[in-house]
């Protein structure tokens, strides 16, 4: 399979629309892509919390317009990274949208993990409740969104759910770039499974973001890994490998579940 992860740039010289119609185009460039990724919530940026309650919009909203044309020319599956969803209840969420080749909505996954310490996205959005698989021929993809990669029961939910590909979207800040690449080598290692994680570039609301999009296979080993600026990372991976190193290597079949806790 081919991936294309897009490590778009996100500062506040460009308005949303703007931002949204140049996104719609770099999908359409890929065209001959199984897979192509966007970040999290980068029409407004992960760090913008000011702005979600303004820009966000209902599911089939302006950006689910948009994207799901630009997987329909490009003939793509498109994780089309997340937007600041509005449900009809007035709540907000931090929901990842992906789409079928024909402009189809096949999932939407609304983040379980929320950032913030009980300030920004933590208050301002509601929590997702449930994992998320979605079939594509070839492999079936797990998604996750930025925080969620510190929480490994959630990717050994997806995994047990039959998730062999597991895509992260995220807007992860500069200063924690090691916790975002060892966190996207222990998920695929601990998993047996092909982690592609794709960041924004840029500054969000004056937080500097750490671009180095990366695409980890079942051994832990790094197939490619974007820079600090915009740039599209382009990867081919053969979805085959993930049964091959999980029979090879049966480590999943050792699992011991339902530990008692310690007694004190």
């Amino acid at each position: 399979m081919r991936a294309s992860l897009i490590q778009i740039r996100v500062d506040e010289g460009e308005s949303v629309a703007e931002r949204r119609s140049r996104a719609a185009d770099l999908v359409r460039v890929e065209e001959g892509a199984d897979l192509v990724v966007l970040p999290e919530l980068w029409t407004t940026g992960a760090f913008a919390y000011d702005t979600f309650a303004t820009e966000a919009e209902p599911l089939q909203g302006p950006t689910h317009e948009a994207m799901a044309g630009a997987a329909k020319d490009a003939g793509v599956w498109l994780h089309a990274g997340s937007i600041p969803e509005r449900d009809p209840d007035g709540t907000l969420y931090n929901t990842a949208l992906v789409f079928s080749p024909s402009g189809e909505l096949a999932a939407a996954y609304r983040k379980i993990h929320r950032f913030g310490f009980d300030q920004g996205e933590a208050v301002l959005m509601g929590a997702g409740r449930e994992p998320v698989t979605v079939p594509l021929p070839g492999t079936t993809v797990g998604l996750a969104t930025c925080y969620d990669l510190r929480f490994p029961e959630l990717f050994r939910a997806l995994t047990d759910a039959g998730a062999e590909t597991l895509v992260v979207s995220a807007g992860w800040p500069e200063r924690r770039r090691a916790h975002w690449t060892l966190l996207a080598q222990a998920r695929a290692v601990e998993n047996q499974a092909y982690v592609l994680a794709c960041g924004t570039a840029g500054t969000h609301a004056g937080v500097p973001q750490a671009g180095h999009s990366i695409v980890v296979d079942p051994w832990g080993e790094v197939l490619a890994e974007a820079g600090p600026d915009e740039e599209v990372l382009g990867v081919e991976f053969d979805p085959a490998k993930v049964p091959a190193t999980r029979e090879q290597f049966p480590a999943l079949k050792d699992r011991v579940l339902g530990l008692e806790p310690p007694r004190r």
